[in-house]
């Protein structure tokens, strides 16, 4: 078993102009943009590249969904399913000081004054991010199912469908393309849905591909420009010496970089505790089956209303992904949870026959108490980059973070105003 270093005596330390830390989409697309634009990047992650959230996402890039996670009535809707395993957003209860700090925190964040700040920054980060995978993959030639055909809300239930004309109009009133169906019109355009849905909310400007096809396409591109990708290499220890990061211990060695970027997803909030930093976050674990694409299989990538998950069609496969599980860092699969997607997901699409499952994957997105990611330089470590925090947007939020990151690195003027999104926001 490899030793790990000491930080206090090394011996031949590794230098590099960046660090990234995290194989994620939000790590690669940095090393990306920092590569091309050439920077000497070294990027380790502790497994495999896109072996966490950015594999088995359901892999929408979607500005049509621009809402955070907390909104009116998300938390009380979580207390009241707490005692049920099964549910579509799962509170497990916990003696845990952090996590109560940080519910508190979330409450802050559940009404819709909130709500309507975050979504013209979510809004506009997810339109740029979606041309941004439009060039990328034109440039790189990656081959990764991208399909820009929108996505389908569906319904079971009339309640639920006319209430949601009211979502409609006050979406549109930020500029998002959301258009309501009826029944008819949603069995045109999506014959695979079940003949029990009553009606659903088309929407135009999203797209959608397969996670890790894209991440691996463009982790060779970055390695054509220069970067190294270290995989197998945890971060164990790190070193602050005043401001600034002074060296990042890793079983490889000790590295000593100029400037680290902190794309660790869910395990970002502890790396920078060992910095003296406040970046509160809680792992919230999503399931997601992977299945091979039947015939009658959806063309379109679908949003379940009741169920609330999400049906995604990749290529030669189809993926049913859902539920927001906050317990913190744990990797178990919860064979219930995934039996409830499956179930669930099936209520709304034709008869699929016998699935062929293909892999059954459960991971955690790194969410922050306003739903919102870190984004910036931090005041405290200044020569620290947080690119995390993007809950349930990672995949749709990666290209446009990896170029944040480099404009801020490279001291450009940054595109979009990023200022809500400050490391120290929240102490």
């Amino acid at each position: 078993m490899a030793q790990t270093p000491d930080l206090s005596r090394p011996a031949t330390p590794y230098s590099t102009d960046i660090l990234i830390i995290g194989g994620g989409v939000v790590g690669v697309s940095a090393a990306y943009y920092l590569a091309r634009a050439g920077a000497a990047v070294t990027l380790v992650e502790m497994g495999e590249l896109c072996n966490g959230s950015s594999w088995g996402n359901a892999g929408m890039v979607c500005p049509c969904h621009s809402t955070p996670v907390p909104g009116p009535g998300v938390l009380a809707q979580g207390f009241r399913w707490m005692f049920n395993p099964e549910s579509p957003f799962y509170l497990r209860p916990r003696l845990d000081a952090g996590f109560a700090a940080w519910l508190w925190r979330f409450s802050r964040f559940c009404n819709a004054g909130a709500q309507a700040r975050a979504i013209p920054l979510l809004r506009d980060l997810q339109r740029r991010s979606l041309a941004l995978y439009q060039e990328l993959i034109a440039a790189e030639g990656l081959a990764c199912d991208f399909e820009k055909a929108g996505g389908l809300e569906l319904f079971l239930t009339e309640e639920k469908f006319v209430h949601a004309a009211h979502e409609v109009e006050k979406m549109r009133g930020f500029g998002l393309e959301w258009e309501w169906l009826g029944r008819e019109a949603v069995h045109a355009l999506e014959p695979a849905a079940h003949p029990d849905v009553v009606g659903g909310i088309y929407y135009r400007g999203d797209a959608h591909l397969n996670p890790a096809k894209f991440v691996e396409g463009l982790a060779e591109a970055a390695k054509n420009y220069g970067a190294q990708i270290l995989t197998g290499t945890e971060v164990t220890d790190i070193q602050r010496e005043g401001h600034r990061v002074h060296g990042v211990a890793t079983p490889r060695g000790w590295i000593q970089p100029r400037e680290v970027v902190l794309a660790a997803g869910a395990w970002s909030g502890v790396l920078a505790r060992k910095l003296g930093i406040k970046m509160p976050m809680q792992a919230g674990k999503g399931y997601s089956i992977t299945m091979q694409r039947p015939a009658k299989g959806p063309r379109l990538p679908l949003h379940l209303a009741e169920a609330r998950m999400a049906i995604t069609p990749m290529g030669g496969w189809l993926r049913f992904a859902g539920t927001m599980e906050l317990a913190g860092i744990d990797t178990s699969i919860n064979q219930r949870r995934v039996d409830a997607v499956l179930r669930n997901g099936k209520k709304y699409l034709v008869d699929l026959g016998e699935p062929v499952v293909g892999k059954i994957w459960g991971g955690m997105r790194p969410l922050a108490p306003d739903g919102m990611p870190y984004l910036g330089r931090s005041r405290e470590v200044t020569n620290l980059i947080a690119a995390t925090g993007h809950g349930m947007l990672g995949v749709s939020l990666g290209p446009v973070t990896g170029l944040l990151v480099k404009q801020i690195v490279f001291g450009e003027p940054v595109e979009l105003g990023v200022e809500a999104l400050e490391v120290g926001r929240f102490g």
